[in-house]
């Protein structure tokens, strides 16, 4: 059964960084695009961050270009989402989610086939 498992989240101030992680089991991680979204109070979920198969590419959503870098990681068998700067406004569930589509990626939900549970992101003072 495929299964994917986001981890990193917490409470961190204004300015601060955060490292997302998202795990896979039961599918190659490799074989497959990665994208991240979040869904912040009150709001539609929305797509911060996309990764390709290798070679890869990436795209990030206007409001954190800049700020979050998404890679994959050969050694914790993962793809991380590198979060700086954080804002208020970044406050959301942030969820992985694994597309078995090639070519560009895109943060486009009805692209991905199977999602993670969340893992909470609150940025206060």
């Amino acid at each position: 059964q495929s299964q994917l498992v986001e981890s990193g989240g917490g409470l961190v101030q204004p300015g601060g960084s955060l490292r997302l992680s998202c795990a896979v089991s039961g599918f190659n991680l490799d074989h497959y695009a990665i994208g991240w979204f979040r869904q912040g109070p009150g709001k539609e979920r929305e797509g911060v961050s996309c990764i390709t198969r290798r070679p890869t590419t990436t795209n990030y959503a206007d409001s954190v270009k800049g700020r979050f870098t998404i890679y994959r990681d050969d050694v914790e068998d993962a793809v991380h989402l590198q979060m700086t700067n954080l804002k208020p406004e970044d406050t959301a569930v942030y969820y992985c989610a694994a597309s078995i589509r090639s070519g560009p990626c895109s943060t486009t939900e009805w692209h991905y086939d199977d999602w993670g549970q969340g893992t909470q992101v609150t940025v206060s003072s």
